[in-house]
């Protein structure tokens, strides 16, 4: 019994001098995935005007993607575990450049939300299977510090390097080219797949939980399609109650049935773990904040002080060498000789500073002066949670079960993503119809009253940001516990499973 339920042992692979070019495959395909949440945004005004969106239909080219990318983490996950990693990698790979060409070439809305859907459904195969195949190649603690920390870095810039290359591509060609762009990418990543990345099969003999396929996969969609709703419905809307009541029931009776299940699409025992759990929870909480930045600063920048697209992208580049730093130069090096939390409670408290300073902005702030310490601290602050985060989530899982284990790290980040638009966007939103409410009794002076009540939403919405870095800080502190890696322990060491 021990050696089906623990999976089938990691292959050495230290020896393998293509493994660092392996790492640069996997590192393409995960930047394709997390950068394409984000590359439409600044495209999505040319591309609205272009095929005649309306602006309640809009938000569906955003959605579509998300809600088929967070509603099927779980099961891509596990497919990548049944059907072998490499043959799963390969799989997404091609469907995503598919997908990416036909919305390339949509010529109604309904065609560009329809490929933007299947995207999402193929980036649910490749984001497990590629952390994955991270995950059990690189088990040695100097190299799976080195591979954790890229890793880390796109995890945690791919969504600003989406703005920057989003903005010059908009802005020098058109806005088709932001989904154009990953054919050539996911071309060159099969390419290296078969040439470069292991194959190893998959698990032989389970089977895959249908019932839980629905349950689980049902719960995360219902969830993220509620968060996407109560941006433009509120949060009391009919719709987004029923949404959220769905969500939580679908996934109360999907932990029900994994206890019972033979063969579970996601085994209990991944999440049971106080560590695991822990960084499951603080990447969530991360990304909330992160992600309300993003949608604030990327308005902000445009509408209030009037930068093209292009410029826009390029302000958030010295974040993205922050992150470059703060994952590959101190957290990749540190983590051999600290505990996963000494790096993941300053991160998150640099992060939350760097928000308190945002809550300082107004109509007039300068880039140089009053935006971009607070871009820095929030990068660096990234770069030190997020590489720990994937190192120490997927360290000590079985080989069988690697594959979900990703796709949960994954999914804590895409919910985390659905909420802070949603939640932080709400927020913005209402205190800023307040302000301009009660402000405006001059209507000469209008334009200048809602720029300054615009503001002063992005500004309450930052605080309650930064309250929930903070958040994230004592959950590191508090669940986190792991001790550093030793020197020579290889990290694919199975947590041991609870004997039924």
């Amino acid at each position: 019994m021990s050696g089906t339920r623990t999976g089938e042992p990691a292959a050495p692979t230290h020896s393998d001098p293509r493994r660092w070019w392996g790492l640069v495959v996997i590192a393409l395909a995960q930047l394709m995935v997390v950068l394409d949440a984000t590359i439409v945004n600044i495209a999505l005004p040319s591309a609205q005007r272009d095929l005649g969106m309306t602006d309640g239909n809009r938000q569906w080219v955003i959605t579509a993607y998300t809600l088929a990318f967070g509603g099927l983490l779980l099961l891509g996950g596990r497919i990548a575990d049944l059907v072998g990693r490499r043959r799963t990698f390969v799989i997404g790979l091609i469907g995503f450049a598919a997908a990416s060409a036909l919305g390339g070439a949509a010529t109604t809305p309904a065609m560009l939300f329809g490929a933007r859907a299947l995207q999402g459904v193929f980036a649910a195969v490749l984001a497990p299977s590629a952390l994955s195949l991270l995950a059990t190649t690189f088990t040695e603690p100097r190299e799976r510090g080195k591979a954790f920390g890229i890793y880390g870095t796109l995890a945690g810039s791919g969504a600003a390097v989406g703005f920057i290359v989003g903005g010059v591509l908009t802005e020098y060609l058109n806005w088709r080219w932001c989904l154009y762009v990953n054919v050539p990418i996911a071309v060159a990543a099969v390419i290296g797949a078969y040439v470069l990345l292991p194959d190893r099969p998959g698990t032989t003999g389970a089977r895959l939980d249908v019932p839980g396929v629905f349950l689980g996969c049902g719960g995360l969609v219902a969830l993220v399609y509620g968060f996407s709703e109560a941006q433009p419905r509120g949060w009391t809307d009919p719709l987004v109650l029923a949404l959220f009541a769905a969500g939580v029931l679908l996934l109360a009776v999907f932990v029900w049935w994994q206890n019972r299940a033979s063969s579970p699409l996601l085994p209990l025992h991944v999440i049971r773990d106080r560590n695991r759990a822990g960084c499951f929870l603080t990447m969530m909480l991360a990304v909330i904040g992160m992600f309300g930045m993003f949608l604030f600063m990327t308005y902000y920048l445009q509408e209030i002080l009037g930068y093209s697209p292009a410029r826009t992208g390029l302000a958030f580049l010295p974040m993205t060498i922050m992150i470059v730093i703060g994952s590959t130069q101190i957290s990749a090096r540190l983590l051999r000789h600290v505990g996963p939390r000494m790096l993941m409670v300053p991160g998150m408290l640099l992060a939350c500073g760097g928000m308190v300073i945002l809550t300082q902005m107004t109509v007039d702030s300068r880039y140089a002066t009053e935006l971009l310490p607070a871009l820095l601290l929030m990068g660096l602050g990234m770069g030190l949670t997020f590489m720990p985060v994937f190192s120490t989530a997927t360290a000590g899982v079985a080989p069988r079960d690697s594959g979900v284990t990703s796709a949960t790290v994954n999914t804590s980040q895409q919910v985390g993503g659905s909420i802070g638009t949603a939640l932080l966007n709400t927020i913005a939103t209402s205190t800023g119809a307040s302000y301009i409410a009660s402000h405006l009794t001059d209507p000469s002076g209008r334009a200048q009253v809602v720029r300054e009540g615009i503001v002063h939403g992005y500004t309450v919405a930052i605080w309650l940001a930064a309250g929930i870095m903070l958040l994230a800080a004592l959950v590191a502190g508090l669940m986190v516990t792991a001790k550093a890696p030793k020197h020579g322990v290889p990290a694919d060491r199975p947590v041991p499973e609870p004997v039924a």
